[in-house]
């Protein structure tokens, strides 16, 4: 087991390395994902991975949401009408069909699953059943309850019965979006969500055995303070949910419709967003919460923080996972599979998505082969964004590599980032300081060679 470390806080080096960059769910990015790249080339990745024998990971995207919170950027349909799922279900069934025959799916293992949006309990308790009936027709799912099946509920739209529902189809982990208990704020975004009500779902997933339970939070929201965001906090440490996630919005109305409700003037400066942040991380860390990295924080005894202790964790397009053996295939408008040193987006339409599914084919639109160098830099961004160190000399075992020479114009640039105080270095040896976690993605980016200027100021968010 490592020893624990959490974090430190210096404000110079946060304004000296808070640029734009990438979040790291993949190396490389979903930028470099091309055209070239479509159903032929998701075909034969998938015969590598039936030759791998690699277990699976599923995810579904569910497009719908009731109504439409201005925050989200998010790609989905805002209706109160449940039967206008009907027609896109039926495509994620035939297209659950396709892939499962693709990947040899009755002999090999589900071992993680997770419906995202949109918001998936938008669908009626009928459609979670087909869908879950479909899924466990084509798939082999897991049934000993030692899997990981997740789902994103909104709070709003989620009762008793419903947690009883999502039980017995065997979700055993649940996250829930609160973002903010602030009456001002709630309707500053469209979001009115009592603390009561959030509560009661809580309540429901303990008396009924869910394994873990998430909250998310967003810091920057219009009208938040230090001292209103506090409260929220509070609040939710109260509740002790096993995970919280803290994003940062992003301000983006080029590119989200619904931002363009959101006043400009009354968004948090951004001095103010980093005393919110910096009072948050302090607080839930005080609480007993570990630093996990990004965003996420767990509980010490919660399977993200002990994979941590132990160099297992792993990252990949739903975040920060266990499961680094699977393979990921993803199902539904937009959504992102991962098979066999190849990554695949579906089309992003529901026009689009629909049609390709109703001519036969797959839905893929764009992706990418990696190569032997995209494969070295991935395992090293993962280890830097995880566990916050690099050994340069396993990765010249593994990859039969002299770490020294290969990496050497990037060993040379983090000379600056150990001089400032980012990181520690001896030799090849990396490790990212208390200081600099909070900014471990401009020590990733140094690894990344596909970033340019243009890059970052178009296509990526702020560190922090």
């Amino acid at each position: 087991m490592k020893t624990r470390t959490q974090i430190q806080w210096d404000h110079d080096l946060i304004q000296r390395y808070n640029i734009s960059g990438p979040r790291y769910t993949s190396y490389p990015t979903a930028v470099q994902f091309t055209d070239q790249f479509g159903e032929t080339e998701y075909r034969a990745a998938a015969q590598r991975s039936i030759d791998a024998n690699s277990p699976l990971s599923l995810y579904f995207h569910i497009p719908f949401c009731d109504t439409i919170c201005f925050y989200c950027g998010c790609n989905k349909i805002a209706t109160k009408d449940t039967a206008k799922a009907e027609p896109y279900l039926e495509r994620v069934y035939k297209e659950i069909e396709m892939q499962a025959a693709l990947a040899n799916a009755e002999n090999r293992q589900v071992k993680q699953l997770h419906w995202g949006g949109g918001t998936p309990t938008f669908l009626s308790h009928k459609q979670m059943r087909d869908l879950m009936a479909k899924t466990r027709q084509a798939f082999n799912l897991q049934d000993n309850d030692e899997g990981d099946f997740s789902i994103e509920i909104d709070p709003r739209e989620a009762t008793g019965d419903t947690m009883e529902l999502l039980r017995e189809l065997g979700f055993n982990r649940v996250s829930l979006g609160v973002q903010d208990f602030n009456p001002a704020v709630q309707k500053a975004v469209n979001r009115i969500q009592s603390e009561e009500m959030t509560q009661e779902i809580l309540d429901h997933s303990r008396r009924l055995g869910f394994r873990s339970l998430n909250i998310d939070l967003i810091y920057g929201l219009p009208l938040q303070s230090v001292d209103t965001f506090s409260e929220t906090l509070e609040t939710i440490i109260r509740m002790s949910p096993d995970r919280i996630s803290v994003f940062n919005y992003a301000h983006l109305p080029e590119r989200f419709k619904p931002q363009r409700r959101i006043k400009n003037e009354e968004i948090p400066a951004p001095d103010v967003k980093l005393k919110i942040l910096e009072h948050t991380i302090n607080r839930l860390i005080e609480a007993g919460y570990v630093y996990i990295g990004m965003d996420h924080f767990a509980k010490a005894d919660d399977s993200l923080s002990i994979a941590q202790q132990e160099g297992k964790l792993h990252r990949n397009f739903q975040g920060y996972t266990t499961h680094s053996d699977c393979d990921l295939i993803a199902m539904g408008v937009s959504s992102i599979s991962q098979l066999a040193n190849t990554y695949s987006q579906n089309a992003y339409t529901i026009n689009e998505y629909e049609s390709a599914i109703d001519g036969g084919q797959l839905a893929v639109i764009k992706g990418l082969k990696l190569t032997d160098d995209d494969i070295l830099r991935r395992s090293v961004i993962n280890q830097i964004i995880c566990h916050f160190e690099l050994d340069g000399d396993h990765f010249s075992r593994d990859f039969n590599i002299d770490f020294d020479s290969y990496f050497k114009e990037e060993l040379k640039f983090l000379q600056q980032h150990h001089a400032d105080g980012l990181i520690e270095l001896s030799g090849n040896k990396l490790k990212v300081t208390p200081a600099g976690r909070l900014l471990v993605r401009a020590v990733c980016m140094v690894f990344d060679k596909y970033l340019d200027k243009k890059a970052l100021t178009q296509s990526y968010s702020r560190i922090i």
